[in-house]
């Protein structure tokens, strides 16, 4: 497929968004932020191949583009468009199991049209995605990945890696299992420049305007972790289908949150620190988060 010009990404303002907008809260400001955080920090632009739009899931009953990014309720989200677009195979977002959420081909991507159809989608439909602070997605990333005994794919796949490269000294059987990556191997290795050279980040730890690419697609609404149920009620609303599911609530007793966080970067050396804010630095600015206070080169 061709690449996907940038001059057919015009906002066209008879979208039923622009008339709904206010119903989502500080929707206009994060948009407004967003659009001089792009003119301000992304000196040149370029074109959107289909590669760039793998993450961008389609609903076209309902008219909706959804950029996912993990470990910002994407699960529940891929769970709700199920629904949406299951045509009565699913009725309720959470009997939905969380692996057959993930299955490539549950839900269409638009990576997956044709230029045309990328096209007449970006102008038409509402586009819409979920940000986090950046560091508490990340906490979280490593907290599931890293620490729990039942990932065993992720610490087979990075766990050896990152033990082999960051470990003086690693015992056989960490560099077998991969099980144990402390969180300041994890930091050394997202910051080692050999890790991208290799290859892309992995979509769990990957930048969220790598991911979305909010500067050169124009998101009709970006939704706040930190006020999950709230924007996802909007949204819901604004595409008309609020009569036909609700968002689950989240259940999770031990959320990542700021004080955690600040847990994890506590033994993070000011060197490190500054090296992984630079990386995810762009995220930040872009969905105006504040730098954290428990940094220490700050």
């Amino acid at each position: 497929i061709d690449p996907v010009h940038l001059a057919s990404i015009v906002k066209d303002s008879s979208h039923p968004s622009h008339r709904l907008f206010s119903l989502l809260p500080h929707g206009k400001r994060y948009r407004s932020l967003l659009e001089e955080a792009c003119l301000t920090h992304t000196r040149k632009r370029r074109v959107l191949t289909p590669n760039d739009l793998r993450h961008l899931i389609v609903d076209d009953k309902h008219s909706l583009l959804y950029c996912y990014v993990p470990k910002v309720a994407c699960t529940n989200w891929k769970r709700v468009l199920m629904v949406l677009t299951g045509d009565g195979r699913y009725r309720e977002p959470l009997a939905i199991p969380a692996n057959e959420a993930h299955v490539a081909g549950n839900l269409r991507t638009l990576s997956e049209y044709s230029t045309g159809e990328i096209n007449y989608r970006l102008r038409r439909y509402l586009k819409f995605l979920f940000v986090r602070e950046p560091f508490e997605r990340l906490v979280s990333a490593y907290r599931n990945k890293f620490t729990r005994s039942y990932n065993t794919a992720f610490h087979k796949r990075y766990g050896t890696k990152i033990i082999r490269r960051h470990r003086p000294h690693p015992e056989p059987e960490a560099l077998e299992q991969g099980n144990d990556v402390s969180f300041q191997e994890f930091v050394q290795y997202l910051v080692d420049p050999r890790t991208q050279r290799e290859e892309p980040f992995n979509e769990h730890w990957e930048r969220i305007h790598s991911l979305c690419h909010p500067c050169l697609v124009h998101y009709d609404v970006v939704g706040k972790y930190e006020t999950l149920e709230q924007d996802s009620s909007s949204v819901l609303r604004l595409a008309g289908a609020d009569g036909e599911v609700h968002f689950p609530t989240s259940g999770k007793s031990t959320r990542t949150n700021g004080d955690m966080a600040a847990q994890f970067f506590h033994n993070i050396s000011p060197f490190y620190q500054k090296k992984l804010y630079n990386l995810y630095r762009m995220d930040f600015l872009l969905f105006n988060y504040s730098n954290p206070e428990y940094l220490k080169f700050m």
